[in-house]
């Protein structure tokens, strides 16, 4: 199919970025980047240990996807990422790629979500995380070209609902 449209999918941990985010870049027929893969390892080390990072610690980080972004963007070809874009102003360092970035956000409960986290086999990201990203956590203001969907429903039927919504 093909598209020239760049989203993020964005929320706290377990909320179904890379489930939703793999599904919507392989319907549309662009690549997806799973966000966690370009954490630096001294990233992925704080967090295996229960730390979580700082804004210093999430710049390099955010501003490596930016640069995927803005490849995509200069090369007009679509793009899928996975990113928990917790702050508005994380959000911007993306948006930096390309400022018509629609952010994808996946809303849930803290307990639904804890569950989910529970049953990821070999994730990095221990539970104990959960509450400082909900503490983080700064929804997507009305000019923020964000869509939101609340992760009660199936993930397959969040898909469904955003391919509606980029199709219609």
């Amino acid at each position: 199919m093909g598209t020239t449209g760049i989203y993020v999918v964005m929320g706290v941990s377990g909320c179904g970025k890379s489930t939703v985010g793999e599904a919507l870049a392989a319907h549309l027929g662009v690549e997806f980047i799973e966000g966690d893969r370009v954490h630096p390892p001294e990233n992925v080390a704080r967090m295996a240990a229960g730390i979580p990072l700082t804004d210093a610690d999430r710049q390099g980080w955010l501003e490596a996807l930016a640069g995927h972004i803005a490849d995509a963007r200069r090369a007009e070809r679509g793009l899928v990422v996975s990113c928990s874009a917790l702050k508005r102003r994380y959000r911007d360092i993306l948006r930096s790629g390309a400022s018509d970035v629609r952010f994808v956000f996946l809303k849930g409960e803290r307990d639904l979500l804890a569950a989910r986290m529970t049953e990821r086999p070999g994730h990095y990201m221990p539970v104990s995380l959960l509450d400082s990203q909900f503490a983080a956590l700064e929804e997507p203001a009305a000019d923020e070209n964000a869509w939101i969907f609340d992760v009660a429903q199936a993930p397959e039927a969040i898909v469904s609902a955003l391919i509606a919504r980029i199709d219609g």
